[in-house]
């Protein structure tokens, strides 16, 4: 006997890698103004494309790009600001993206700002932004920062004080624009509150939603959040909301502070972009042919391709369209498997199809490769469609050598959310004796193969020791010292 769990501690990884082409540098700028002791100050935020850029060799491993940078503060004609610098990336194996952040101090008023970067190795790769602000904080008046939209944040590590993407006890990476996009699933923002305490005085309410940019209705359902707040002289906050759901369109991410009696006293908001085009896609949208197919993964998967991932996911749908999925397979219908397809991951990841798809399909490939047994493909097995369907199970049991009893094992699930049982087990037998011949004997679990003999028909070669000598009705064989499997199956 074996107990082993050696293919089943596989590991599943979700990876999305998007790689984009680029005629010319694609370099995000964007900055958020804040208040400090010693006045307001402005953070620019520079994030860098690392393959619309030039990197050369820095060793025989590593490659480096450089950009210079100019930032201008005007008020008017007048330039009251000025920085020049030289950023490197990180050296690296391959062009990767690289970000910086600058902090400018500045009085209060209204500015311009222009931005110019401009790629060292390659004359003429540049990028240009400029845009209208204004710095208007004080020592005694309530007032709010920017909304500093991030990709991630984590608290800070002792020392980072003078790090320039740390702020209120946190790290901060700068989100590279304010485009989400259909694999963004969450918007994180920071901002930070001043002079609650001497312009409130009292317990104040927090609130933020996000509302539609083209017809000014608050996205209720999407996320409206509400908290009370003490009054202190600077107030860090940092929030998330769950965008899976948003729609693709133009929305305000909207900030406000209220008094106890619901009265308005203060407000902040930033636009952004969400494109999110499979929210709501159908089986049946998708078949009309109004939506082009050629840039998503499907379009780029060969004709043996889609007939694998269809069949990987056969035992997955209902009946109706597992008779679809034969049908269009074996008429090697290419257009409507890559419809089905794309179809069947747009529902199970609005956001992300494709790294849904890779993530099944890299644990399908490894079944295959374990249980194939030459009759088809190994997920098609029923260990296969078992392990596809309920994951890895947490304990397994191997006989290949018990007298009267073909090779078995049993494969033990502690928990079972798919039916809200607990200890769920599954017998499979292999009476053929062929190479991964198992089939499914008995199971506990609801909606499964549930056969009260099992354990006479696993045991078939002895016929004449069945429990009361009762062949035709018997459940149970009589104990033999070498006949384990009752007591391995109810000893979980």
């Amino acid at each position: 006997m074996k107990n082993s769990n050696l293919f089943f501690s596989l590991l599943i990884l979700l990876s999305a890698a998007t790689l984009r082409a680029q005629s010319g540098m694609d370099a995000n700028i964007s900055y958020a103004t804040f208040k400090s002791d010693d006045g307001g100050y402005i953070e620019v935020y520079l994030h860098v494309v690392g393959t619309s850029v030039e990197f050369m060799p820095v060793t025989d491993s590593t490659k480096r790009a450089v950009v210079d940078v100019v930032v201008l503060f005007k008020q008017g004609e007048q330039i009251v600001k000025f920085d020049k610098y030289r950023l490197s990336s990180p050296p690296s194996a391959a062009p990767a993206d690289f970000v910086d952040v600058k902090r400018y101090a500045l009085a209060n008023g209204s500015y311009q700002i222009e931005v110019s970067v401009d790629d060292t190795y390659r004359i003429g790769n540049s990028k240009r932004y400029d845009s209208a602000f204004s710095v208007n904080y004080d020592q005694q008046t309530l007032a709010q920062s920017d909304i500093q939209l991030v990709a991630s944040m984590k608290l800070a590590p002792p020392g980072s004080e003078n790090n320039p993407m740390a702020k209120g006890g946190y790290l901060f990476e700068p989100l590279s624009s304010n485009f989400y996009d259909k694999y963004d699933e969450l918007l994180l923002f920071y901002h930070e509150i001043y002079n609650a305490d001497k312009a409130v005085g009292a317990d104040y309410l927090l609130s933020f939603f996000i509302d539609n940019a083209d017809t000014k209705d608050k996205a209720e359902a999407i996320s409206m959040s509400h908290k009370r707040k003490q009054a202190e002289p600077v107030t860090a906050s940092m929030q998330q909301i769950d965008i899976r759901q948003l729609p693709s369109g133009n929305y305000h991410l909207v900030v406000e502070l209220s008094n106890r009696d619901r009265q308005l006293l203060s407000q902040k908001s930033i636009t952004f972009q969400r494109s999110n085009p499979y929210l709501h896609v159908s089986q049946e949208e998708i078949a009309s042919g109004n939506m082009s197919l050629a840039e998503e993964f499907v379009g780029k998967l060969s004709e043996q391709d889609l007939v694998y991932g269809l069949k990987a996911i056969i035992m997955q749908v209902d009946k109706s369209d597992g008779e679809h999925v034969k049908t269009i397979t074996s008429e090697r219908n290419v257009n409507a498997m890559r419809l089905y397809l794309f179809s069947y991951w747009a529902k199970q990841s609005p956001t992300n199809p494709e790294a849904a798809y890779e993530a099944y399909m890299k644990v399908a490939r490894q079944i295959d490769e374990n249980f194939n047994n030459g009759f088809g493909y190994g997920f098609e097995t029923d260990r296969g469609y078992v392990f596809l369907k309920y994951g890895a199970p947490s304990n397994t049991v191997f006989e290949e050598n018990e007298p009267s009893a073909p090779p078995y094992e049993i494969w033990f699930y502690n928990q079972f959310p798919m039916t809200g049982q607990n200890n769920v087990k599954f017998l499979f037998y292999n009476p053929s004796l062929v190479t991964n011949g198992h089939v499914l004997l008995h199971s506990t679990a609801r909606g499964e193969v549930n056969n009260p003999r099992w354990e006479v028909d696993l045991y078939r070669d002895a016929p004449m020791e069945v429990e009361n000598n009762d062949y035709i009705d018997g459940t149970r064989m009589q104990s033999n010292t070498g006949r384990q499997a009752r007591r391995l199956f109810e000893s979980y």
